[in-house]
């Protein structure tokens, strides 16, 4: 009867362990394995072992579903779940494990070593008798892995060291596997010693890093969990250990250098991946120098080598992601026996269990991308650019203190006629891809510009999924390093030179198509400044057209305009830009539609293939097509330019509306607007009884006679300038609305003998002539003419924000000798 009740009570106290424990993890993936084997009967739970090794795992879906655990084959076996047992017969294990002392379950559950060594250290009498204890027991395979001589030591004095061992195996209270916290810190039964315990995702439970491989065995009078090794006392911090440990002088010296020795002092659950002195002597000695003389740099290299989180060997089952106190991550992975740190074997030795974490020693030293300088930051795709810099002797000009941008091409990029260049050609091209300033993906805005080392400005194009500069769009992969950030780009970068009309003019493909832009006043907007693209078919687009046949469409200029207008749109559109297969609809300045897509890396324009595309204009971008376009919801109403677009336009039906007109298209979409950039003056020393007046952009000069040493100051208010652009914030595009008034404060010195206005013309001239006259001062026309771009000397710029969001410009300032900026004023079509 008395062993019924307690089949009974232990069959009660399972199933209510088992609802209490639902939210613990080894919990979950122990009711996992039991629903794999559901089909070998009862209380039956699935197991994955490694093969090769005695390593049994409950395993999650993932090592599961591979079959594999640290990379390794794992073989599935079938056993009873803890608690259950089989019977002769029967499917499956039906049956509850008998209930026992803590000293009888050590034997139910396979630790005879354990229950042998408490039988002979006298601790058998206090396990069976009154209390409630959790023994966390080795297996016997634990018992056998315990070097040589602490065994030795332990069983020659079993009375004191065998029996203080097994104590701090032991707490004084039941403590089930759902009860043991992630962090938790026990104290044991010898000497207050810590039991640090960590509690896993993947339902791996550890006890100072000991892996708990066969948990919650109940007992009459505690609780047993089998362990994977024996415990060894706990009392020092990491900074003990490394302030001893003499084969880490040379991180405990940097650790020194950065201030950070003391974090790994204070109570935490910390993870040391500790490089060996070898390690430290194996790293270049300029890049090892740097970085020790550099605090921030130093500071960065120490925490990139340590986990704010425990991570014990036993509980890595596969690759997992780790941030670091320095705040980039580690990928800590296994293969078979051995840890992996982003995908390297590199550990010696693991679980030196210390009081506030665990320490395993590497031979490799981590630099993280923030202590390395910006060309060290180049992947294995990008080791032709690398490679490049280096040669060509550009990596020297990349001071360490100075602040720097890589736009670093895939080694795809490099053809070989590129490589087999000219080095000053290929040293032109580099320089090209090196911004003078530090920029981040999160400070790149569309319609930015970026001045190389070179001297070359750059247009940043800010798309829905993509950054592109100039013809070529960004991959992922940008990092920050101490002196700068790189990005990683599809193609090299080719600055724009000339405009869309010079472009047209110097390649032969495009005559036809120029030669009618022109005789329909177009060539005048794709010469001016601007934002454009342009569909530009070849020659090939007009095969079949004759003579005639262009006057009759010279000849209606409405129809040429509408025509040719329907190849252009207002903005740059990159088309690596789109995002691929999806649909992108532009407006063009005829007002139709144009339907773009990108497939296979092909830019489709309505459906027809470009033959060549993104090509930069100083003024635009040109995507070369081999059919003209046409928009195929506009009737043509002439029977003769009906004929004419059927030979030319095969790909849609062309509607006829007799008697339909074109409308007219007047040339005032683009307008004149006042583009600023800094230039560097150039200084000319001149009579000085001679000036040049400012040329004033809108309306007549106005005169005023100036005594001798007078000065007089005029306020040009220039026309509100509202600008509208996209800039990435926190990794999203955002829409940025800028209203920009300018003001040009025009300070002329003493009164001057002779002037003559060199941008007035004569009627200007007849002006000042009379004014003087009346004045009764002299005037002689002088034929000294002075050359040069007028010279603003003060300007000032107010800038009003209409949506708040912040907008950082990066403009490098260049000054003139008397150290004022000096700006220069020039007109934009747009």
């Amino acid at each position: 009867m008395k062993i019924f009740f307690l089949l009974t009570f232990s069959t009660i106290f399972l199933t209510s362990f088992e609802q209490a424990s639902a939210s613990a993890h080894y919990d979950k993936i122990l009711t996992h394995s039991r629903i794999r084997a559901r089909d070998q009967g009862p209380n039956v739970c699935a197991l994955q072992q490694v093969m090769g090794t005695k390593k049994k795992y409950f395993s999650t879906c993932r090592n599961w579903y591979q079959g594999a655990i640290c990379g390794k084959k794992a073989t599935v076996l079938y056993e009873c779940c803890p608690g259950y047992m089989k019977m002769d017969g029967m499917r499956g294990c039906p049956a509850v494990a008998p209930i026992d002392h803590v000293y009888g379950t050590l034997g139910i559950v396979g630790a005879t070593s354990t229950q042998q060594y408490s039988d002979m250290s006298k601790l058998r009498e206090e396990i069976e008798g009154r209390g409630s204890f959790t023994f966390f027991a080795p297996s016997n395979e634990a018992w056998e892995q315990l070097s040589s001589e602490i065994h030795r030591n332990l069983v020659d004095n079993v009375n004191i060291e065998l029996y203080n061992a097994l104590h701090h195996h032991m707490i004084n209270k039941r403590m089930l596997t759902k009860d043991l916290k992630n962090g938790m810190t026990l104290v044991s039964m010898y000497n207050g010693q810590k039991l640090l315990i960590n509690h896993y995702p993947n339902g791996v439970v550890t006890v100072n890093c000991a892996r708990v491989i066969h948990g919650n065995q109940i007992a009459t009078n505690g609780v047993v969990h089998v362990i994977d090794r024996v415990l060894t006392p706990v009392g020092n911090t990491i900074q003990d250990f490394i302030e001893v440990e003499d084969d880490l002088s040379s991180l405990r010296a940097a650790a020194i250098t950065s201030d950070v020795l003391d974090i790994l002092g204070r109570p935490g659950h910390y993870t040391l991946f500790a490089p060996t002195n070898e390690a430290f002597e194996s790293l270049p000695r300029g890049i090892l120098e740097r970085i020790m003389g550099d605090k921030v740099a130093s500071e960065a290299l120490v925490k990139f080598h340590i986990l704010n989180t425990l991570q014990c060997s036993e509980a890595i089952m596969g690759g997992a992601v780790y941030e670091t106190l320095e705040g980039n991550t580690l990928e800590v992975g296994c293969d078979g026996e051995t840890l992996t740190v982003n995908g390297v074997k590199m550990v010696k030795r693991k679980d030196i269990v210390t009081s506030n974490g665990v320490i395993h020693l590497i031979d490799k030293v981590l630099i993280p991308d923030s202590a390395k300088q910006v060309i060290e930051l180049g992947g294995a795709q990008q080791t032709t650019f690398t490679d490049l810099v280096a040669q060509l002797g550009l990596a020297s000009s990349l001071r360490p203190e100075g602040q720097y941008t890589l736009l670093a091409p895939l080694n795809g990029a490099f053809s070989d006629d590129t490589l087999q260049m000219d080095q000053r050609l290929l040293k032109t091209i580099l320089q090209n891809h090196i911004i003078k300033v530090k920029i981040g993906l999160n400070e790149l805005y569309n319609g930015q510009e970026l001045e190389t080392i070179g001297g070359k400005l750059l247009r940043v194009f800010v798309y829905r999924t993509a950054v592109c500069v100039e013809n070529s769009c960004m991959v992922r992969g940008s990092k920050e390093g101490r002196n700068g950030f790189i990005h990683v780009f599809r193609q090299i970068i080719k600055p724009a030179e000339k405009t869309l009309h010079e472009m047209l003019r110097n390649d032969k493909r495009f005559s036809v198509f120029l030669s009618l832009v022109k005789a329909a006043d177009l060539d005048d907007v794709l010469s001016r400044p601007g934002e454009w693209t342009l569909f530009v078919p070849t020659n090939d687009a007009f095969k079949g057209l004759t003579d005639d046949d262009k006057d009759i469409l010279i000849r209606d200029k409405n129809a040429l305009r509408n025509i040719l207008l329907y190849h252009l749109t207002q903005g740059v559109f990159i088309g690596s830009g789109f995002e691929p297969g999806v649909t992108n609809i532009l407006k063009t300045i005829q007002g139709g539609k144009l339907y773009l897509k990108t497939v296979n890396d092909t830019l489709l324009v309505n459906e027809l293939k470009a033959r060549e595309s993104d090509l930069m204009a100083t003024n635009g971008v040109i995507h070369v097509i081999d059919k003209l376009l046409y928009p195929a919801d506009l009737p043509v109403g002439n029977d003769q330019l009906l004929t004419i677009l059927k030979k030319l336009i095969k790909y849609i039906q062309i509607k006829f509306v007799r008697d339909s007109t074109f409308k007219e298209i007047p040339l005032t979409f683009y307008k004149i607007n006042i583009i600023e950039s800094n230039v560097q003056p150039i200084i000319r020393k001149e009579d000085p009884s001679i000036t040049q007046l400012t040329k004033l952009i809108e309306g007549e000069p106005e005169f005023k006679i100036v005594r001798e040493g007078e000065t007089i100051t005029k306020v040009i208010h220039g026309e509100p300038v509202i600008k509208t652009y996209t800039k990435i914030i926190d990794g999203r595009p955002v829409e940025v609305t800028e209203k920009k008034v300018t003001e040009e404060r025009i300070i002329q010195g003493p009164e001057i003998k002779y002037t003559r206005i060199t941008a007035g013309g004569s009627d200007n001239e007849e002006k000042i002539k009379k004014f003087l006259e009346e004045a009764g001062t002299e005037y002689t026309k002088v034929t000294k003419v002075i050359e040069g771009e007028p010279q603003i000397i003060e300007r000032e710029i107010k800038k009003v924000h209409l949506e708040e969001a912040p907008v950082r410009k990066v403009q490098a300032n260049k000054r003139t000798q008397g150290g004022s900026t000096r700006r220069r004023t020039r007109l934009a079509y747009s």
